[in-house]
């Protein structure tokens, strides 16, 4: 109840009959059947035929236009590309509207984290539109996301693009990062804003429209001539050491790492005229040197070090954009382990453009549970989106009307009762708009 209260509160319905004009029957009422799915999913429904839990019991009782799951199915395979377009714009001014109206995004005016990676979902069958097997060596279909983080909160979606299995990582990954610098902003990320990503994502087109957002860039360097030229010419009297508060696994190695070096030079990078023209860019390259252990354990007659490079435009000390950057990884591991662990566990449909539209909705419901523990408070606001499921979405409870009144009859000595109460009361009756 309290998912779907939320989900009425920002108007999900009603953006999209707005937005989404698909022709024929199976568009009809496209504003019920969009909430539809996005209910199924929040209960854990991972495929086409699992949307069909939201109509078991006495869910029938207290909610109306819940729509079957062949009939979801329809209007998910009756989808076009541009349809597509438009629910990604759904999905943008949701995230908007639980940006302001509960607190998902506490302090996003002092510093804002932006994070772009891809990740291939592996699928089974010839007859999946646009698998295709790529450097993972597996058949799948292969999708890029951008997320948005505070120190103070938990990762949530701005941006999701479903490509073919063999494309590239970084292919128009500025186009995608353009529309997620516009959604942060109108989230109110008016104060500085970091764009963290890997060495797929080190091209000059991607930090120009970095750049050209007003945004910081951090991304990581690779391995080629003009970053090892600079690497080498580093005065060793610059390196400094650092500690790590917890030993760190350096997954080349296999070693926990519990201490480095870290060094700033500066790079020119982007200097080829014909792939970057115009696009040249210099900034501060930070590298980090740990010690590179031999499999037998012994030591050299001198040190060895293994490099690696931060590529970045953050005016902070070495020391914190080094770690700013460190955080990226966690981030948006943590959306995609979410996903998998949710309505991304695969692609349901055959039809490309239906599994575009899954992926779309799949990170709107991952925005709507993240709300959902931003209202329950505590440990609630930055739990994993499973545990949110378990703790206050899959609640058994039974149904009683009494003079045309539906009472909830919900379990007793319930470890979770109060931020269930909560979540209800703050989505059943908000507060009086000031």
């Amino acid at each position: 109840m309290p998912v779907t209260r939320l989900s009425e509160r920002v108007g999900l319905a009603e953006l999209a009959d707005h937005w989404l004009k698909v022709p024929g029957p199976t568009g009809a009422n496209a504003g019920a059947k969009v909430a539809s799915i996005v209910a199924g999913m929040a209960a854990g429904a991972d495929s086409v035929t699992d949307l069909d839990l939201i109509r078991h019991g006495a869910l029938p009782r207290l909610f109306t236009q819940v729509k079957a799951a062949s009939t979801l199915g329809a209007f998910l395979r009756g989808l076009c590309g541009g349809d597509i377009s438009s629910l990604d714009a759904v999905a943008r001014r949701v995230l908007q509207r639980l940006a302001a109206q509960t607190p998902l995004l506490p302090r996003i005016d002092q510093i804002a984290l932006i994070d772009i990676d891809s990740k291939i979902t592996q699928v089974h069958g010839r007859a999946k539109q646009g698998a295709a097997y790529g450097y993972t060596k597996v058949l799948g279909l292969h999708f890029q996301a951008v997320t948005l983080s505070t120190p103070h909160a938990a990762p949530v979606i701005l941006q999701t693009r479903l490509r073919g299995g063999n494309a590239g990582s970084g292919r128009k990954a500025a186009s995608l990062l353009r529309q997620a610098l516009g959604t942060a902003r109108a989230c109110g990320a008016t104060g500085p804003v970091l764009v963290r990503g890997d060495s797929t994502f080190f091209s000059g087109t991607v930090i120009a429209t970095i750049g050209a957002a007003g945004a910081w860039f951090s991304i990581t360097a690779p391995h080629n001539p003009a970053v090892t030229t600079a690497i080498a010419a580093i005065d060793q009297a610059a390196w400094r050491p650092i500690r790590y508060p917890r030993p760190v696994l350096d997954t080349d190695t296999g070693q926990w790492v519990t201490h480095a070096e870290i060094a700033e030079t500066t790079l020119t990078a982007f200097t080829n005229p014909t792939d970057n023209p115009g696009r040249t860019v210099t900034a501060r390259l930070l590298v980090r040197r740990v010690p590179a252990h031999t499999p037998t354990g012994q030591d050299g007659l001198f040190p060895l070090w293994r490099y690696h490079a931060v590529f970045t435009d953050n005016p902070t000390d070495p020391a914190t954009a080094w770690a700013q950057h460190n955080g990226r990884a966690g981030a948006i591991e943590q959306v995609f382990a979410d996903l998998n662990n949710s309505a991304l566990a695969h692609f349901p449909s055959g039809k490309f453009a239906a599994n575009a539209a899954w992926l779309t909705l799949a990170a709107l419901t991952h925005n709507l549970m993240r709300a959902l523990g931003c209202l329950a408070g505590g440990r609630h606001a930055t739990a994993r989106t499973g545990t949110l499921r378990r703790h206050l979405v899959t609640v058994a409870a039974r149904l009683a009307r009494t003079a045309r009144t539906l009472t909830l009859h919900l379990p007793r000595n319930w470890p979770w009762q109060r931020a269930w109460q909560q979540i209800f009361d703050r989505t059943h009756h908000p507060p009086a708009a000031a």
